[in-house]
């Protein structure tokens, strides 16, 4: 039996955990900051050592796009230093990392292809760029550790653009959003599923690296939203295209940010679902509340 560590346990992607892990036979210790503080480098060596943990999942990092441009030192001490903690308690216990990084190491990348794990790295802003510093933190220490980029995460769970969509599409008779950003919507279940199988079985073993992962295809906001409301039955309101500089942001965000899953496909054998499909999965879960 072995024991995972599951930080940032209250998140949509903690929460999925753990759904993916309620019936496991390994033990999980799932935690938020209220029973692990993951910026103090001495409690997360005593969690791991006093509780022999094999196997980190951290679901933790500050996520807020915009206001990481005002509150960069809590940014880059929650996606940098508290991953480096993490990093060296693992490599004091001989344990194996298992990081969630994100698309954003690629917002100043131009082009139209889907991002690989071997090209360069551009981040545009402050949260991005200290997402980027986590991955590098746990390089610098040499952990195991296995690096999943996402991208457009969603759930159930807490606030995300799936949710809030919902909400406007009911009451709005008219909403615009951008359709010069692509990228491909993740249902956090789906990933969290992933990562449940890849423990479960052991197959992160030996194959430390960074992967993609995100749900199968393509779309822009615009037709993310509108796939949102046709499949919730929100037909009331009036989706309009429009470019992103009607809407001004502190940060640049990615124009293209696709991610190519060929290495984690061929790495770990598991399919991923098409995004429509999961959205469709996630929405009944929602309306069946």
């Amino acid at each position: 039996m072995k024991t995972i560590l599951v930080t940032g346990a209250n998140g949509q992607l903690g929460n999925c955990m753990r759904n993916a892990a309620a019936n496991s036979t390994d033990r999980y210790i799932f935690t938020d900051v209220a029973e692990l503080d993951i910026t103090d480098a001495e409690a997360v060596k005593r969690m791991v050592t006093d509780n022999n943990v094999d196997v980190i999942v951290n679901c933790a990092a500050y996520t807020n796009v915009d206001k990481a441009e005002s509150d960069v030192d809590f940014a880059r001490l929650l996606n940098a230093g508290a991953v480096k903690n993490l990093a060296e308690a693992a490599v004091a216990n001989g344990a194996t990392l298992i990081h969630i990084s994100t698309d954003y190491v690629f917002g100043g990348n131009a082009g139209n292809t889907p991002r690989t794990e071997n090209e360069p790295e551009n981040p545009t802003g402050v949260y991005g760029l200290t997402k980027l510093e986590g991955e590098r933190a746990i390089a610098d220490t040499g952990a195991k550790a296995l690096v999943f980029r996402t991208a457009w995460l969603y759930s159930e769970y807490g606030r995300n653009f799936v949710k809030t969509m919902l909400d406007l599409t009911a009451s709005k008779p008219m909403l615009k959003v951008v359709f010069d950003q692509a990228g491909t919507p993740t249902y956090a279940q789906d990933l969290a599923d992933a990562l449940f199988e890849i423990i479960s079985t052991g197959a992160y073993e030996g194959k430390e690296g960074v992967y993609h992962y995100s749900n199968e295809g393509v779309c822009s906001w615009f037709d993310f939203t509108r796939m949102i409301a046709d499949i919730a039955g929100n037909n009331g309101c009036d989706i309009q295209p429009c470019h992103s500089c009607e809407f001004p942001s502190p940060v640049t965000r990615p124009s293209y940010s696709v991610l190519d899953k060929s290495k984690f496909k061929e790495t770990f054998g598991l399919r991923v679902p098409y995004w429509t499909d999961s959205l469709k999965r996630c929405i009944k879960n929602l309306q069946t509340k």
